[in-house]
């Protein structure tokens, strides 16, 4: 990181009893909560009876107190209890006397200080020793009205340690000033700004205001949020928290480039257009500033900076959705890059281009070509995987065989174990998960994510945080919450999503991929159970966070309510942005909806050629869970026109394929149809074969109740009742046969009376 801007003179600064000293390395400065924590130093140096599990926790206590920001006595004392709470009363011990005492007993403690390190040779080597010197340094640089100032703070800060507070209403801002012989050299604003860091009664007590972090602080600080922010933003601190702290450190040094940056990415993590194009301009402007001689078309300096400076500026409006401001900067990008002969820039540049066309829904193949190709030419192994990841994704969306596609995942899994790549490793397993579930394998997909998710990282663990909230991992849980919402384990549903909630809340930039999974299977559920009033708010949530999802779930909702004209209308609407976006899945689903509504016309005949284009589309595309869907909707088709054995017949091509892969309702579907398929073939059987064919109807119907009742899907289970009464009935089965008519007669006074009584249910 960089370094703090400092100046070529000394200029000690008092702000809120806080006395920076920064001369020659000096970056740091004394405080009322090093003191103390110089007291828990002499401390330990000093008291030779500590246990060693205290000790050792104690030790490893230190860096942090270090590093970390100032801390109140209240929230140190306890830190200290929990490793040893013997310390704490001989912290006490020594801070108390010295702040009720006179100033001459602090500057005793800085005089004994080194005595208790004199014979250690961590004193001249360690952080700790390091750490004493430059407070032992600082501290003798300062004029007598600064190390009083010093002193009245250190007052102050011990009233937070439970101990009542000494009446200091009596002494007098002049009394603070003993001395009047300041340095000369320091100019009149300097001066003011002493004047102005004197300390009032009101600012002690607000707590509110807050001095300097010193430059070791800051850059520990900034290190640790950025870090969290990257592997577990749930564990940095709140947007707005972290914002004030960033203003504050910026307020003391506007120079301070890495504390933009952060406030950039901070920025980025509610979405906030403004204030992160704000900072990250900011950012690099300081950053070019201080690139020293660089020329503007070299390889260092100011150059460098600018050309990536345009890069990151155009990622931050596809961020946004800003297409056209991003081309601009990305053009803009390219051409500094080329005039600098950066193949670096240009290639992420090209990276960059192909991701912008593939955001506005143009065909990027030919450029992600290109950018695999010379990424793989200057070697940059991490952008030629991106292209192949974003070529693969496009040959699936296209229909490619889905051998040549693993293939190619398989060849950049090797590359990313060769090179400990364990980002693209979890995205190249995230791919492949949506890839399998996109199949309509959903026992490889279940694989896949759980892989994911039980797979140590690559990456060295810091501050004890795994890499563990980024997209791969949200979209491998999406995945497991929707398969296990299939089954019918809606409990399990509930804990993933609650865990995606905390580990990727509200703000942050992956929360619409669990928000709009949570939406989906709450309206399927919904919709299952028949209440329809509760699916239709979630029409309108699906709707905020993806337009084509939520004009389909209306569809869906508008035919269940039987207004089928709407939802006609509806899904031509979403069928022409299906065909505009390509999406293939959703262009298929809209065929399957709209030969329902046909259905509910009578228009069996009607519907055929459209089940058929639907069929060649999943088939050219390798869907077969769609595929599997769009036969039961043939099958379907034609027991209504009167062909059982051709309609069975299709049903048991496919019923392997669902009881294998599909969902709890799709099986139950599948056995439903299978059972009309049989009833209706039982019908014209011959005499000595009717019995075991009706029997064999039976045994069907009572797997479809078993899996129609794990959705609790009333509808259809009413269906099944009704069914099996007429086949007990036939068979002579008197008991079961009363037993099926009450359960029917339960759910049919529950349910309202079906509209089209005529078609059937699939």
């Amino acid at each position: 990181m960089a370094s703090v801007h400092e100046s070529l003179y000394f200029n000690p600064m008092m702000t809120n009893g806080v006395v920076q000293a920064n001369i020659f390395g000096i970056k740091d400065w004394v405080t009322p909560y090093k003191i103390a924590v110089l007291a828990l130093l002499y401390e330990m140096a000093t008291t030779k009876s500590i246990a060693l599990l205290d000790r050792r926790r104690l030790n490893k206590l230190i860096l942090p107190l270090q590093q970390g920001p100032d801390l109140t006595f209240e929230q140190f004392l306890k830190t200290v209890k929990e490793c040893c709470p013997r310390m704490v009363n001989a912290v006490k011990l020594r801070l108390f006397p010295m702040a009720d005492s006179e100033l001459q007993d602090m500057e005793h403690f800085f005089t004994i200080l080194p005595n208790a390190f004199s014979d250690s040779e961590a004193f001249k080597t360690s952080v700790v020793g390091l750490f004493m010197r430059q407070m032992l340094l600082a501290y003798n640089k300062l004029s007598f009205s600064q190390v009083y100032k010093l002193f009245r703070s250190l007052q102050q800060y011990s009233h937070g340690g439970g101990r009542p507070q000494r009446d200091l209403s009596a002494l007098t801002t002049e009394d603070m000033e003993l001395t009047s012989n300041e340095d000369t050299s320091v100019d009149p604003m300097e001066k003011d700004e002493l004047d102005m860091g004197a300390l009032h009664q009101s600012d002690l007590r607000s707590g509110e205001t807050r001095g300097p972090l010193s430059q070791k602080q800051a850059e520990y600080f900034l290190a640790r949020q950025a870090y969290l922010l990257k592997n577990d933003e749930n564990k940095a601190m709140k947007p707005a928290k972290l914002q004030d702290e960033l203003n504050n450190i910026l307020k003391f040094n506007p120079d301070f480039a890495e504390a933009h940056y952060l406030s950039y990415l901070n920025s980025m993590r509610v979405q906030d257009v403004y204030i992160s194009t704000h900072s990250l301009l900011h950012y690099f402007d300081r950053l070019i500033l201080s690139g020293g001689e660089g020329k503007s078309n070299g390889d260092e300096g100011y150059g460098r900076s600018l050309r990536y400076a345009v890069l990151n500026l155009a990622t931050l409006h596809c961020r946004f959705g800003h297409y056209q401001q991003a081309d601009l900067a990305l053009q803009e990008a390219i051409r500094i890059a080329q005039e600098a002969n950066d193949h670096v820039c240009l290639q992420h540049c090209l990276s960059w281009l192909y991701t912008l066309e593939q955001m506005k829904g143009s065909d990027s193949v030919v450029l992600t070509e290109d950018s695999v190709k010379m990424a793989a030419h200057f070697c940059l192994p991490y952008l030629a995987s991106l292209g192949i990841q974003s070529l693969v994704q496009q040959g699936a969306l296209q229909g490619m065989p889905a051998n040549k596609l693993l293939d190619a995942l398989r060849g950049t899994d090797i590359m990313h174990w060769k090179q400990s790549l364990s980002e693209l490793i979890d995205i190249s397993l995230a791919q492949t998960a949506s890839i399998w579930r996109m199949y309509g394998k959903s026992t490889m997909a279940r694989q896949q994510a759980q892989l994911l998710l039980n797979m140590n990282s690559l990456e060295p663990v810091n501050f004890g945080v795994q890499q563990n909230n980024t997209e791969p991992f949200a979209i491998a849980l999406c995945h497991l919450a929707e398969l296990h919402a299939e089954q019918g384990l809606y409990g399990a549903v509930s804990d993933i999503i609650k865990h995606l909630k905390q580990q990727f809340p509200p703000h942050t930039q992956h929360a619409k991929l669990w928000m709009l999974c949570d939406l989906k299977i709450q309206f399927e559920k919904a919709m299952n159970d028949g209440k329809y009033h509760l699916a239709e708010p979630h029409v309108t949530a699906i709707s905020a966070l993806n337009a084509t999802e939520g004009l389909y779930r209306k569809a869906q909702l508008l035919k269940a309510l039987n207004q089928t004209s709407d939802a006609s209308r509806i899904l031509q609407r979403v069928q022409q942005l299906s065909e505009k976006n390509k999406n293939t899945e959703m262009i298929i689903r809209v065929m399957l909806a709209t030969a329902e509504l046909h259905w509910d016309s009578s228009g069996f005949a009607t519907a055929l050629p459209l089940l058929l284009q639907a069929l060649a589309l999943a088939r050219q595309h390798n869907l077969q869970s769609l595929e599997s869907e769009t036969v039961l909707h043939l099958a379907f088709t034609q027991l209504m026109l009167g062909v059982p054995e051709q309609a069975l017949a299709l049903v048991q091509d496919v019923l392997e394929c669902m009881l294998a892969h599909g969902s709890v309702l799709d099986k139950a579907r599948a056995l439903l149809l299978a059972a009309r398929c049989q009833a209706a073939l039982a019908a014209t059987a011959p005499e000595e074969h009717r019995l075991r064919a009706v029997e064999l109807c039976v045994e069907t119907l009572g797997e479809a109740a078993l899996y129609f009742s794990q959705l609790n899907c009333k509808q259809r289970l009413r269906e099944v009742y009704y069914l099996q009464a007429r086949l007990h009935h036939s068979l002579g089965n008197v008991s079961e046969r009363n037993k099926s008519a009450l359960l029917f007669r339960l759910l049919n006074q529950e349910l309202p009376p079906s509209a089209s009584a005529a078609v059937p249910l699939l």
